[in-house]
């Protein structure tokens, strides 16, 4: 088996979201002291590689604590769509090609090949997005989750989040977003995982994402 790593790292200067505060790392313990090292970790829930449950937009609907485990895990397969351009839409003629797998997949992970732009401006600019019939077709066939290389599922200037609310409104959905390394998988289906810290009430959360890919 091999497994494929598909998370940016944490760090003080990562990119987050336009109007959210960085993460903060802070000494809480050290060796000389206290004999351990213990470090003070602040960030907001929806930082790095993170997952929106749709609770993170209307009260009352799942939060991420009360799913099952099994809403985390399941087979996938990476919708390669790196030809689009700045502005451009991810549409069905990017899944019908591969419209049976797609069927059977429990996630759709869409590689725009914007993560390549993560640390840079243009990680803020108008990346590819899912047209509204893709987003039917999420929910229609009753995806556990959708994933992006990009740092939102809406457009950055769509303040409104069209289509956050469109897939959660009714659907018991996961948007997974800031993906990373999907170019180093295929077209076939994988297990991928995607866990969550197991907090209270969680609108939000940094992930674990990996594939686990047979060999």
């Amino acid at each position: 088996m091999k497994i494929l790593d598909l998370t940016h790292y944490i760090s003080e200067d990562m990119p987050v979201y336009p109007g959210t505060e960085g993460p903060k790392f802070s000494p809480a313990n050290s060796y000389e002291v206290d004999g351990f090292r213990e470090t003070l970790v602040t960030l907001y829930t929806h930082t790095g590689t993170h997952m929106d449950p749709p609770a993170h937009l209307f009260p009352n609907r799942t939060t991420l604590d009360q799913f099952p485990i099994s809403q985390f895990v399941g087979r996938a397969l990476v919708i390669h769509c790196s030809d689009l351009r700045e502005g451009q839409s991810i549409t069905m003629d990017y899944i019908l090609p591969y419209k049976d797998k797609a069927l059977q997949a429990e996630f759709l992970l869409f590689h725009t090949g914007w993560s390549q732009y993560w640390g840079t401006e243009q990680y803020f600019g108008e990346y590819p997005c899912i047209d509204h019939e893709v987003a039917d077709f999420l929910i229609n066939s009753r995806k556990k989750g959708i994933g992006l290389d990009t740092i939102g599922l809406d457009p950055i200037v769509d303040i409104n989040l069209t289509l956050h609310k469109k897939l959660f409104r009714d659907s018991e959905i996961v948007v997974i977003e800031n993906l990373m390394n999907l170019h180093l998988l295929g077209d076939e289906l994988f297990t991928f995982c995607a866990l969550p810290l197991k907090h209270k009430d969680a609108d939000g959360s940094p992930i674990r994402a990996i594939a686990l890919l047979d060999e």
